[in-house]
This record gives structure tokens, C-alpha cells and sequence, in this order.
């Protein structure tokens, strides 16, 4: 995560959200009262603005009169206050330090947000946001161990037929997979390209392997020659 977390308080002016967003090149800043969080004022909440004139335009006696007054009145506040409690979203998505990072990239695809606050004892502590997950997978990437090229044969077979089994998705048996110096052969057939692609990736991933050779063919091409 990082931290500490650059806020606003709840008395500040959209101009200091402004500045803080294009000096310091964030996407967003929450609004914080003696630490705890109130909300968070980001991009979005700015795209529709009357001084750049992308405010809602105005609507027809009819909507004022059957539409729905208390959103209506709520939009024109969002596009044309100064002060950050008007402009900022209230609704934030806001994790623990124990929140596992599976779970909070699972939050930031499904509620497509763009960050969640990590909160301690009502205290916001820190932010996780999609750029961080994108730090943490570079970091990852760099660990990883080099590819040895003492496996022999059996070992590399082993262990592929070993994580095809571990995954829900192959048509792809024991039998299909050959590995010869290094380079290993998949035959039979597959249900979708995707599966296709994903078995490759996974045979490419594993240490000792040279190269890859796809004989397989589309399950229905198979059934079809019987």
C-alpha cells in the first residue's frame, strides 16, 4: 500500500483538490477528518463540471416537474459547488491490513474501483490502488527464479501434467503431454482457443522447458474424424 495517504480535510475548496491532483499527478485524494475518512474526490467526480462546460445540460420543464428533485438538485450541486463535502463520493471501498491481496484485486475489478482505503481502527493508514498491484507484479516478476536448464525430461513432464491437474480448465490427459531435450509436444485436441493459449503459457512457465510444439487439434475437428 502506500502510504501515509495525501488528503484534504472536509473544509477544503475544489481549488485545492485541483492543485494537489495535477502537482502531485494523482487520480485522486480522500477527504479526511482527524483521520477518519469521509470520502474521496477523484477524476470522475470532476468530469462533469459547469465551468468547462460539461455540466448536465438543462432539462425540460416536464423532467423538472415529474423527475426525481432530490437528484436532480444533487447533480447541479456536484457540477457547481467549490467545496469538497458537495463534490466528493461518499461510498468508498476500504480494507484491513490483514485484507488479502487476492481480495482486494478481486474489489478493484468488481467494483471497479480504482483503490481502496486500508483502515485501522476507524483510522485511514494507507491506499491500494490498481497502480500499486502493477508495482507489486514488476517486484514479483523480478524474483522470479531463472530458468535452470539441469531439469531432465521426466522431471519437466512431471511437473506440467502435475499443474494441469490443478487446474479445472484442460481436455488435455497425462498422455498428451511429451517432453523431449527440453522441448515439449502436446497432442490431442482442446475446447477453445483460450484453452489452447492457456495450456501453452503454462508449459512455457515451467523451468527446463526450450520450446513448445502444439500438434493438438479443436475437440469437434477430433469428434468429427471419428
Amino acid at each position: 500500500m502506500t502510504s501515509p495517504v495525501i488528503a484534504v480535510g472536509p473544509d477544503s475548496t475544489l481549488d485545492e483538490v485541483c492543485d494537489l491532483l495535477f502537482t502531485r499527478g494523482l487520480s485522486a485524494v480522500a477527504v479526511i477528518d482527524q483521520g477518519a475518512l469521509l470520502g474521496v474526490v477523484s477524476e470522475e467526480d470532476l468530469i462533469h463540471r459547469a465551468e468547462i462546460g460539461t455540466a448536465a445540460p438543462r432539462c425540460s420543464w416536464w423532467v423538472w416537474l415529474f423527475g426525481n428533485n432530490t437528484a436532480l438538485a444533487a447533480d447541479y450541486l456536484k457540477s457547481h459547488s467549490v467545496h469538497v463535502t458537495d463534490v466528493m463520493t461518499r461510498q468508498v471501498v476500504t480494507v484491513s491490513l490483514s485484507t488479502p491481496i487476492d481480495e482486494i484485486a478481486a474489489l478493484l475489478e468488481v467494483d471497479r474501483a480504482r483503490r481502496v482505503f486500508v483502515v485501522v481502527g476507524g483510522q485511514v493508514v494507507g491506499i491500494v490502488g490498481r497502480a500499486d498491484l502493477v508495482r507489486a507484479l514488476a517486484r514479483a516478476r523480478r524474483s522470479l527464479p531463472r530458468t535452470v536448464s539441469m531439469h531432465d525430461d521426466a522431471s519437466i513432464r512431471q511437473e506440467i501434467v502435475g499443474a494441469l491437474r490443478q487446474e479445472p480448465w484442460p481436455s488435455i490427459g497425462e498422455t498428451d503431454v511429451v517432453v523431449t531435450n527440453g522441448v515439449v509436444a502436446l497432442w490431442g485436441g482442446y475446447m477453445s482457443e483460450q484453452e489452447r493459449k492457456a495450456s501453452l503459457v503454462l508449459a512455457e512457465n515451467t523451468a527446463g522447458v526450450r520450446a513448445v510444439d502444439d500438434h493438438r487439434v479443436p475437440l469437434d475437428i477430433a469428434y468429427a474424424m471419428v
